[in-house]
């Protein structure tokens, strides 16, 4: 089998669509300004099982219909570049990684010899195109299967990613006596997650789209499909994914203390939300039923190991729980989404609050499903956030859903419940909680049973897995996407100067750079990859040298370096653009890798060093900006690299950086050198536009 990528090796998570910073989707809507219209058509099954391929579910759409997939039937197809237009980008941002002149030339010789060899390929690409992938894009069914599905690295850390939501300040400063301040920011998040999940299984969300001017550009929505009742399911060799109808489903997952339970949290009929107080009453008693009965196996880990582990342990289950457990298991992935309660943490950092949400640390990894599409975290003392699995789905689907979730606060949401609380009619807190493997404790903890050794094996190369990696949080606050603007900038372009200066004074090198840009204005459209690499900029960060100098005086000198700045701002600009248009060059080149058949001879490129060392991804970056996050973040994708992903406020921006921790602490280092570059960048701005004094 081809490895072809995880986040890991070929990260794809956010993905801009232009050099600004990306705004909320959605950021008109709430529960309060838009509702569905419409009522969940039943599917006509209750459950699909996709296996990667987005053609398999489509006629979901076309059953569901509304705005959400109005736009479906009229997206362009993904394109396909010429050989010389991907080369000719291509060259560009490898040369600068060369180690001698040598490997230039022989990679400049590689690269004009390549449209001759790989012509073959280009037509067999053509080929499958406008053949067997007419209807989808020519990539989707390589690029979830062979670089999601397949893989087999464990989904925590190396695919999954968090959010990090501001503080709710609406809420009690102090906590209620009978609750946390955790369940209350849970209920909260859960109530306005009904009306999101309704709009999107009516089809009255309204479909995305990009663009200043009208008409603006749609976007897929074929991802949608899989946010909701939605869980990945190990499976030896390849996993599948697991999509439940929603008009059957109306139940919201709960785990805490490693114990997982199921709660109505919508009407049945309208699918509207439960009032506020129902849902909390029904929370708190998730949190004291955790307390008492008796102790099971903390089947969470068993979602964290190797795929193949996973899909062996999913088997033992099934082989001591027979059909109980067979329910149990799709009460569990059918739930509309999955709230992890963790009363036992109380973080205060950013730092410590990442932490928790995107691996749970070493306290909270039981408390998770990491297959579950969607898991919001809300901590003791009511810090919030998610933490997503998203083989199937990229991230801007999601900073949808939060965006809707998180935009009203805890105290608008109590009022515009109450009406509804008032009515009455709400059966006990206790008769709507069921405990999903409540039933199964003689299977699960028999003295026959392996699960429980299962569960030790999985925890234990959890801790390991975990322990391997740090993280940090910068939040630089000199200044943000305002003043690069005055300053004559892209955001975005200038910031990744910026992360190019930083990394190369981390390493006195030069690393392969990628920044996940979407393609979703095509059918099945994911990401590609803008490379940021060029000759300007890598002129640009060894004029500015190993050390910080912020106080250069040589006005020439100056000169010479905003020059290279601002060319390399421009030819990032450029490249960002050609890569939202599906006009990179990674996604072509792979094409062409996966279409030579077994045993053929590739084109000489495909095998030189200086190919694979610039998309060696050193450093994996992804801009999300949203007013409503404090942090966000993801895995490194190679050993020797580092995940950086990054916000650019209107006065501020945030870094979070992580990395193995063998490597001698880089997140801690390279925060610093974000740092100083950004200042430096600064001071090199304002001493070249100080007025000149006139005698």
């Amino acid at each position: 089998m081809l490895r072809l990528c995880t986040a890991r090796t070929c990260p794809s998570l956010i993905g801009s669509s232009t050099s600004k910073a990306l705004s909320p989707p959605s950021s008109s809507l709430s529960f309060a300004t838009l509702r569905a219209m419409s009522t969940i058509k039943p599917w006509p099954s209750p459950m699909v099982e996709s296996h990667g391929d987005y053609r398999d579910e489509a006629y979901l759409e076309d059953h569901i219909g509304g705005r959400l997939y109005e736009k479906q039937h009229s997206l362009p197809r993904l394109p396909i570049p010429s050989i010389s237009e991907t080369i000719s980008k291509f060259l560009p941002t490898a040369l600068p990684l060369a180690k001698s002149e040598e490997e230039k030339d022989t990679l400049i010789k590689a690269c004009e010899e390549f449209e001759s060899q790989a012509g073959e390929l280009q037509q067999r690409l053509i080929e499958r195109r406008d053949g067997e992938m007419k209807d989808s894009s020519w990539l989707q069914l390589w690029w979830n299967t062979l670089g999601y599905l397949q893989v087999r690295d464990p989904v925590v850390v190396n695919v999954s990613y968090f959010f990090q939501f501001s503080d709710d300040g609406s809420l009690p400063q102090v906590a209620p006596s009978t609750k946390s301040l955790g369940v209350l920011r849970a209920a909260s998040l859960l109530y306005s997650a009904a009306g999101f999940r309704q709009l999107v299984a009516s089809g009255d969300l309204p479909h995305e789209a990009i663009g200043r001017k009208e008409p603006k550009t749609p976007l897929c929505s074929a991802a949608y499909k899989y946010m909701f009742n939605a869980c990945r399911v190990p499976r030896k060799g390849e996993d599948s994914y697991k999509i439940y109808d929603p008009a059957l489903n109306t139940h919201a997952v709960v785990v805490v203390n490693g114990k997982f339970y199921s709660i109505d949290f919508v009407e049945k009929e309208s699918g509207e939300p439960l009032p506020l107080e129902v849902l909390e009453d029904r929370l708190q008693q998730c949190v004291e039923m955790s307390k008492s009965g008796p102790s099971l196996p903390m089947l969470g880990y068993l979602t964290s190991d190797d795929r193949d582990i996973c899909a062996d342990a999913r088997d033992s289950l099934l082989r001591a729980g027979g059909s109980k457990m067979e329910e149990a298991l799709k009460v569990l992935e059918s739930g509309a989404l999955m709230i992890c309660l963790d009363e036992n943490e109380e973080p205060t950092s950013k730092k410590q609050t990442s932490e928790v949400f995107w691996t749970g640390g070493l306290n909270s990894g039981h408390n998770r499903w990491f297959d579950k599409s969607i898991q919001i975290i809300c901590t003791k003392n009511g810090k919030a956030g998610m933490n997503g699995e998203h083989s199937m789905m990229d991230g801007m689907p999601v900073v949808n859903f939060c965006d809707y979730v998180t935009k009203t606060p805890y105290a608008e949401v109590s009022a515009h419940s109450n009406n509804k609380l008032s009515a009455g009619g709400y059966e006990s807190a206790a008769d709507n909680v069921n405990d999903i493997f409540g039933d199964l404790t003689t299977e699960l903890t028999a003295p026959g049973s392996n699960i429980s050794t299962l569960v030790e094996k999985s925890k234990a190369n959890f801790d390991k897995l975990i322990s391997a990696h740090e993280l940090q949080v910068q939040s630089f606050q000199g200044y943000g996407s305002g003043a690069i603007k005055k300053m004559g900038y892209s955001p975005d372009a200038f910031v990744q100067q910026a992360m190019q200066l930083a990394t190369y004074r981390l390493w006195g090198e030069q690393g392969g750079t990628y920044e996940a840009t979407q393609v979703r204005p095509f059918l099945h459209g994911r990401t590609e990859t803008t490379r940021t690499v060029s000759p300007a900029n890598s002129a640009f960060i060894k004029t500015m040298g190993l050390r910080p100098k912020r106080d250069e005086m040589d006005a020439s000198k100056r000169t010479e370096k905003l020059d290279l700045l601002k060319e390399a701002v421009t030819s990032h600009v450029k490249y960002i653009g050609s890569a939202g248009k599906a006009m990179g060059v990674d996604r072509h080149l792979l094409g062409l890798l996966l279409s030579a058949k077994e045993g053929e001879a590739t084109p000489a490129l495909f095998s030189h060093p200086l190919y694979a060392r610039s998309k060696t991804w050193r450093v994996s970056t992804s801009h999300l900006t949203h007013p409503r996050f404090d942090s966000w973040g993801y895995g490194e994708v190679t050993p020797d690299g580092v995940g950086l992903a990054y916000s650019i406020h209107p006065n501020n921006c945030m870094f979070c950086i992580t990395a193995l921790r063998e490597q001698g602490g880089w997140p801690e280092r390279l925060s610093s050198l974000l740092e100083e570059a950004l200042l430096e960048m600064q001071t090199l701005n304002d001493l070249h536009n100080q007025p000149t004094s006139k005698l």
